[in-house]
Parts: C-alpha cells; structure tokens; sequence
C-alpha cells in the first residue's frame, strides 16, 4: 500500500489590515524586528513594571527628605486647592454674565473668548508671568524675576512652617491672572477680532498684570509704602477694567449703539443665564477673598462674611437707585449690584468692620448706576458695564480702607482716616489706586496699538459684526435651531 507524501499546509499569515481590534496591536509588535518572540514580549511586559517601580522609588525618596506632614501644612494647603477651584469655576459665572447681556449673534465668540483666555493665561503666567510677579528682585521695588517657569520643589520647611507648596501656589495666582484678563472680554464684546484679543491676553498675563503686581504682593514699593490691597480690588480688577477700557476706546462703540449722541438700547438675549452668572461669580468670590488669607485659620470665615455683606449691600444700593432713576427695578443693575458689592470689599476684606464692609459694598452699588449712565453719556461703549464694575469699584475699594479700614487682623497701622489712623492711609491708597491705573493705560494701549498694527486692527468687518461675531469669526451659531435676533 503506497502512501501518498503530502506537502504539510503552512500556517496561515494574519495581515495586520484583517486584524481585529484586540489582535492588532500585537500583530504590529510581532512585525516589528526583535520582538517576534514570546520571550521579547514578557521583557516588553515588564517596562511598565520598571517605570512605575522607579516612580515609587522617586517618590519615596523625596517623601524620605520631608519631615511628618502635619495638619496645618495640610489644611493650609487643601485649603488653598479648594479655594483655587472657587476662583477657576468663576470663568463660568463671567462667560454667562457676558453672554446673557449680549446679542446672541455674539454668545459663541463670547463663551470662547472666556474659556480660551484662562487657558492661555495660566499657560503664560506658567512661563514667565509667575516669575515677574514672585521672582527675585532685579530693580528693588518695582521688577522682579526668577527665570522661566518655577521651582516646584517641596522643602522641609515648608512642612515644618506649615506653609504653601509651590505647586499650590502658583495654581492659585494663575487664576488670579486669568480673572483680570476675562474683565477685558467684557468691555471689547461684540466687536473685537478673536485672534487679536487672546494675543493681547497672552501680554496682559505675562507681563502687565505680573509686574505690576509685583509692586505690593511680592514687597514691591507700594508694599513699602503701606499701601492695602488684600485680594485685588485694584491689582486684579482695575488693572483688566484699565485694560479694557483702552481696547474699548480704540475699537469705538458698537454699530447703532449712539445714535444723535444718544445711546440706544441693546439689550441682552439671556437674563437667566446672566443671573446664574452672578450667582456663579458671588460663590466663586468665597475662594477670591478668603482664599487671600493663604492659610486656613480664624479669619477666613471672617473675611467670608465681610465678602457676603458687600455683596448683599451692594445689591440693595444698585436696586434703590435703578429704581428710583428709571422707575423699575432692572435686574441687570442687580446683577452689577452684586457684583460692585464684591469688588468693593475686595481690597478691605481683611481690614474692615463687618458695618464697614456693608457701607463698602452699600456705596458700590449706588455708584456703578451712576457710573453706567456717565460711560453712556461720554460715548464709551461697555455692554455689560465691566468698567463700572471692575474699574470704578476697585478705585472706590481701594480707597475706601484709607477712610474706615481698621485693621482687624493687625495692629493699628492700616487705620482710616475716620478710625483715627489719620490721612496718611488715605494718600497711600489713592496712590496705589492710581500708579495702577497709570501703569495699565499706558502699557495696555502700547499694547493694543502695536497688536493692531501688526496684525491690521483689532476691531472685525462692519459686515462680520452685523451678521454677528459667531458666524463671521468662528462659523457656528449658539441657537441654530432658532431665528437670530440682529
């Protein structure tokens, strides 16, 4: 009986272009040169082992040069994390607060604008912003800088003295910066070019806003002076109202916005949303202010409730006068209510009376009415009142702690003019209130001309800004499914 040889079948090749999903990978890794057997693979295998044992040890390492961590470098830092995300959610509350007092052609290129700032703001204030503010002194008193970037390393006396890790801290300024660079979005709405605008953002935070306040939270030379600011009614808020209020001046107001000197109603889409906004924004004000005592003890409740008085303070005053010169209550003149309140305390919260905080935010309101209808009157287009607001209110917040600050956290020496302290107080805080304002006009409108120049103005199309800033600039609606309102 013969037996036929026959040729034994080959096994089949799997193309990597028939692969499954779960066989591809491998597939490819088997094709690579020196990784076809199984023994390369269990080498393979074992990379991530190593990195994450390696990792461990690091870690181990430096967690071997600190001392115990105890509860106060704990609580201390928790605290300013938590206080920190207060501060980023605020970019929420000032997106919808702008969109819903603008048009609707206008809410994509608003919510963008406010969401993409902060990214590029904590990414400049990350290179070289942080540095200028907090760095090494270069000119006493007035520059600083400590190279690119930051030093996040953890020391033992950070531990031992309970005090803020690096990482922590620079999160927290970061979102500082990112808050004075949304207060310009406000003023320039509806009208200003998209890639212009973040350029101009990217030089705010890293240089503008650093330097200058370097001058007192770094012991620059107004810190020398004596001159108060605890959380930023002048070096956060003034200077992006300053700010603003140049780009605002070149760009010109909105078409149909005066009309025979008079200023014609543009009113916003979305109060709703816009009242959420200040909702938003009065919470997130909890990790602004008391988040500036930089350390979780006996006087940040306090600090919150001088913060909520203002507030509230500030709503009743813009709710008294809005009615009384127009007859109704108008809910946007609450919201800037609210908002004034806030700032005004802003500077003082630290520094003033409980009654004291409520006159700050009482005054607050009454002016920003006032203040609304003098912009209006000099022609000066600003749609959801960012200036009055920010800018006006942080001179008055500013200022105020030279005539009732009483330093309750000190010792006597930030008194008010009318707490007997005097009217030296008084002269230094208008000073500082207004180096700020000098500082930011001249720099900002060096800066917003150059940027104009370079890049062939600043301000869009007429076409573009009356078909609306969504689809001209960034060529999508927010409501497409409904009719746009011109």
């Amino acid at each position: 009986m013969t037996t036929a040889l026959q040729t034994p079948q080959r096994r089949s090749r799997s193309k990597l272009q028939d692969a499954s999903l779960v066989n591809g990978p491998m597939l490819l890794l088997r094709s690579i040169r020196g990784f076809s057997s199984n023994r390369s693979m269990l080498w393979l295998a074992t990379v991530p082992l190593a990195l994450f044992g390696l990792g461990i040890f690091n870690l181990s390492a430096h967690a071997a040069d600190l001392p115990e961590l105890n509860a106060a470098f704990l609580a201390n830092n928790l605290w300013l994390l938590i206080a920190t995300i207060l501060v980023i959610f605020m970019n929420a509350g000032f997106a919808m607060v702008e969109a819903g007092m603008c048009r609707s052609k206008n809410a994509v290129n608003i919510l963008a604008k406010n969401l993409f700032v902060f990214a590029l703001a904590v990414t400049s204030y990350w290179f070289i912003g942080y540095s200028l503010m907090y760095g090494g002194s270069v000119a006493d008193g007035w520059l600083y800088f400590g190279g690119l970037f930051f030093d996040p390393t953890v020391t033992a006396d950070m531990v031992t003295d309970a005090g803020l890790v690096p990482t922590v801290d620079f999160l927290f300024q970061s979102a500082f910066a990112g808050t004075a660079a949304t207060i310009v979005s406000g003023l320039v709405a509806e009208r200003v070019k998209f890639g212009e605008f973040v350029v101009f953002a990217v030089v705010l935070t890293a240089f503008i806003y650093p330097i200058a306040g370097s001058w007192k939270w770094n012991g620059g030379w107004l810190d020398s002076l004596g001159f108060v600011d605890f959380a930023g009614s002048s070096i956060v808020h003034s200077v992006g109202a300053w700010a603003g209020l140049v780009g605002a001046m070149l760009l010109g107001p909105r078409i149909g916005k005066y009309s025979d000197g008079k200023p014609q109603a543009m009113p916003g889409h979305n109060m709703a949303i816009a009242t959420l906004g200040a909702l938003v924004l009065w919470i997130g004000w909890y990790g602004f202010n008391p988040g500036s005592q930089l350390a979780m003890d006996q006087w940040v409740p306090y600090v919150a409730v001088t913060t909520t008085l203002a507030a509230a303070a500030g709503a009743i005053g813009a709710t008294i006068v809005s009615t009384l010169t127009s007859g109704k209550p108008d809910l946007t003149m609450i919201i800037n209510g609210i908002l004034a309140g806030l700032v005004s305390i802003t500077a003082g919260c630290g520094d003033m009376t409980l009654a004291g905080a409520w006159f700050a935010g009482l005054v607050g309101g009454i002016i920003v009415v006032f203040s609304v209808a003098a912009l209006d009157a000099a022609e000066i287009d600003d749609p959801v009142g960012a200036f009055s607001v920010h800018g006006v209110c942080g001179v008055w917040g500013t200022v105020v702690i030279g005539l009732w600050g009483t330093a309750v956290q000190g010792d006597g020496a930030g008194m008010g003019l009318f707490n007997g302290g005097g009217i030296t107080l008084l002269l230094v805080q208008a000073l500082g209130a207004a180096a700020y304002a000098i500082w930011t006009l001249v720099t900002c409108w060096i800066a917003w001309s150059v940027i104009g120049g370079l890049f062939g103005g600043i301000r869009v199309s007429e076409e573009e800004e009356t078909q609306g800033l969504d689809i001209g600039e960034h060529g999508m609606e927010a409501y497409p499914d409904f009719a746009s309102a011109k």
